[in-house]
């Protein structure tokens, strides 16, 4: 099949995300010889609609993984996809723990809105509410991952055509299909749930430039234009102001969201995990 344009579409709050859906879109339309186009859903003002994809076009299609499945606040969005029979690549990041559903829900939600899946992939990065967590991925050994798997991904696409019966099922990953296995639920030690949906940053004033940049990244427009410390949208926890603070005054000092923190890390920090792939 001749792929006219590869597109990379991400929704990404600390990059982890967009720097993977781009390496890997970037070398799999190097491989097929193919132009190159960029959708960053990931402000709130750009979730007004999609681009016009094409059936010549290839989605590589990326979301980061909260709570073991795609960010429930896109799902509105996502579910409005007019993917015009594109073919698709799902892909997931993840903070070192698992990404539970998140794959199987997005490749459903590439499907479902007009796509065509003919691979998919789990990728790690750093955890938004952590350093230590997937510290410093995607490292090189991920990047060499993604640059085998965009080869691979491209020579699926070149050696499909319109009548292949496997564009008429999506690709298989692993996962609990639809309704899928529920959110990942934190608890503390005594098996009680933590709950930290309500939880938002707050600031250092004593540090704080109120220069601004955290009204600028965040992607639910949950902070006051007017007053850097007020947070009275919601919040994701995706870390994207406390991570690109220049000063670091964003911070979290609730109990259950700092005691999840540090049992992540302890659990989570010392193992490597691998991406995984399906075609």
């Amino acid at each position: 099949m001749k792929i006219n344009t590869v597109w990379a579409v991400w929704f990404s709050g600390t990059d982890t995300t967009k720097k993977t859906v781009k390496h890997i879109a970037d070398k799999t339309a190097e491989a097929l010889g193919a132009g190159r186009e960029d959708f960053d859903f990931t402000l709130k003002a750009a979730r007004t609609g999609w681009p016009a994809f094409e059936k010549n076009d290839l989605l590589v299609f990326g979301t980061p993984t909260i709570a073991g499945r795609v960010p429930n606040v896109l799902l509105r969005y996502l579910e409005t996809l007019e993917g015009g029979g594109a073919l698709a690549v799902p892909v997931v990041l993840y903070g070192n723990r698992n990404y539970d559903d998140a794959l199987i829900e997005l490749r459903d939600l590439c499907q479902d809105g007009g796509c065509r899946t003919i691979a998919a992939g789990a990728f790690i990065g750093e955890h938004s509410f952590s350093k230590r967590l997937g510290a410093g991925r995607p490292d090189d050994e991920d990047f060499a991952v993604m640059e085998e798997f965009a080869q691979k991904v491209a020579e699926k696409a070149a050696g499909l055509t319109e009548e292949d019966p496997s564009l008429t099922e999506p690709v298989f990953v692993k996962g609990t299909p639809k309704p899928y296995s529920g959110y990942y639920q934190p608890r503390d030690r005594e098996g009680t749930p933590i709950d930290i949906r309500k939880v938002k940053p707050k600031t250092d004033t004593d540090i704080c430039l109120e220069c601004g940049v955290c009204i600028e990244v965040c992607p639910m427009a949950a902070v006051d234009p007017m007053d850097v410390t007020r947070v009275p949208g919601t919040c994701i926890k995706c870390c994207a102001c406390v991570k690109k603070c220049p000063v670091g005054a964003k911070y979290y000092d609730d109990h259950g969201y700092l005691y999840h923190q540090h049992e992540l890390e302890e659990m989570y920090s010392d193992i490597r995990k691998d991406p995984e792939l399906f075609y």
